[in-house]
């Protein structure tokens, strides 16, 4: 399958910012949230020389950060590097973020594929998040689903030996294509025979939650650098 010549890890969607997210936003923005700059990624300037070296997972598309929030709570010495687009999803990340007090939690306000290709250098990152990506559900617009064999390779690439890439749809053909993708991307190795069982920290999300209460099933695939 062709890819597109300009990758983006999004489309933007309409959405109204509450008045709490734009406090949020107005409280925390100016700390939590990082300048997009086409160059490589400073960890001690973005949270601070004692957590430099902490180990760095990236998260494209968090929606509205329930599952960021409560991973980064969980991981406390690890530091998140998390792109989101949508304004009510970082407003409302950032309210989670004052709420829980959540100190290793930073966000970039800007594509994805931009961040990957302009500010993470090669073996930068430990782990890489990507939960519930649009599945682009008819097959003309398939071409726009997030993992695609390009991306893919981009990612891999990213990640240090023995980092991990995690990938979670509840769309079942978007994942046996994530499967096909990941399966045939030389510089991963799955961990499991097909798809994975859920790791502990992702959490259930209310959609989730509703759609196992349906009978609907959610995939996850978790890969490691070779």
């Amino acid at each position: 399958m062709e890819f597109p010549k300009t990758i983006k890890s999004f489309v933007k969607r309409a959405g109204r910012t509450t008045t709490g997210q734009a406090k949020a936003f107005e409280e925390f923005g100016p700390r939590f949230v990082l300048p997009y700059a086409p160059a490589p990624f400073d960890a001690a300037a973005a949270f601070g020389k004692e957590a430099a070296n902490h180990p760095l997972i990236l998260e494209i598309g968090f929606g509205m950060g329930d599952a960021t929030a409560h991973i980064a709570a969980l991981l406390p010495s690890t530091n998140f590097l998390c792109c989101e687009v949508h304004e009510p999803g970082v407003g409302a990340l950032l309210k989670r973020i004052g709420e829980q007090s959540l100190n290793n939690i930073r966000i970039l306000q800007h594509d994805a594929v931009e961040v990957i290709d302009h500010m993470l250098p090669l073996q930068s990152l430990d782990g890489i998040h990507v939960f519930f990506p649009d599945p682009w559900h008819k097959t003309k617009h398939h071409k726009r689903r997030l993992i695609q064999q390009l991306l893919v390779a981009k990612l891999a690439a990213r990640l240090k030996p023995g980092g991990y890439l995690h990938c979670a749809t509840d769309w079942e053909p978007y994942a046996q294509q994530m499967l096909e993708v990941l399966q045939a991307e030389p510089l991963l190795k799955n961990t499991a025979d097909g798809y994975a069982p859920k790791p502990d920290y992702r959490p259930l999300t209310k959609f989730e939650k509703r759609g196992l209460r349906l009978g609907h099933g959610v995939w996850d695939l978790v890969f490691t650098r070779v």
